[in-house]
């Protein structure tokens, strides 16, 4: 273990033998790292907190600290974060509330650049990219693959379906369908996001499929409840579809239109 002797870690905190840790970071109670992370200095990392391995996360950061939430009462909440993370400087990131689940989640290998903000209960999954000054309100969802651009932003429960793209300044109020990509001000629909999807290896008759799915919820004129249940009916052949059926049906705040 590579510790600078400026660092605080608490009596509780389970560090895994191989990670590295900066001058003057802190380590607080009920936090675990695992194996393979570097922690820059000046981290402060608050507990209950389980980080998974091989995340770097770099200087000035707050990790797990008390929820910004004025109904917090300091309960025992957590926060997890998967491996493989990349967090950079100055990125925010709290504990959840007993009013949710009582955790916030982030998943495997995202990338969250600088100043972004994750809030209370919010849940991450897996290859996001943020880009800087992202801002999650408290009870997001973001599904696989999300891209948030520079100053983006998701109100409150909202929920960002995977492989959905945030132009930059676009901040939701509204649920954005997985494969949605979203820009303006205020942010609409402007189509699906074909390109990541390229990168992502899906073939063209995916695209294709996708691409008409997004017709049939935004340009044929039905109502949300008529698109989903023609939607339902292809996904057997279309399994693509699924998770942006899956993204509509669940959707609580209503869609972005």
């Amino acid at each position: 273990m590579n510790v600078h002797p400026t660092a605080i870690i608490a009596d509780s905190a389970k560090l895994a033998d191989d990670i590295e840790i900066g001058p003057y970071s802190i380590i607080g109670d009920n936090v675990e790292i695992g194996s393979g992370c570097k922690i820059d200095g000046h981290v402060v990392i608050n507990g209950p907190t389980t980080i998974g391995s091989n995340n770097r996360i770099y200087q000035f950061c707050s990790v797990g600290d008390d929820p910004q939430d004025k109904k917090y009462r300091d309960e025992p909440t957590r926060l997890e974060i998967g491996d493989g993370n990349t967090i950079r400087e100055f990125c925010t990131i709290s504990r959840g509330t007993v009013q949710d689940e009582s955790l916030t989640s982030i998943g495997n290998d995202n990338w969250i650049m600088a100043y972004v903000h994750i809030a209370h209960d919010c849940r991450v999954g897996d290859h996001c990219i943020f880009a800087n000054n992202a801002t999650l309100a408290g009870h997001v969802y973001v599904g696989d693959w999300a891209i948030f651009a520079g100053f983006t932003g998701a109100h409150q429960f909202c929920r960002v379906g995977a492989h959905a793209f945030l132009g930059m300044y676009a901040g939701t109020g509204r649920d954005v369908p997985a494969y949605t990509m979203i820009g303006g001000q205020p942010p609409s629909p402007k189509g699906i996001n074909a390109e990541g999807l390229k990168r992502r290896d899906f073939s063209v008759d995916q695209i294709r499929n996708i691409r008409n799915a997004y017709r049939v919820v935004y340009r044929s004129g039905l109502k949300l409840a008529e698109a989903i249940t023609e939607l339902e009916g292809l996904v057997p052949e279309q399994p693509e579809l699924g998770i942006f059926v899956e993204s509509l049906r669940s959707a609580e705040r209503g869609i972005i239109r």
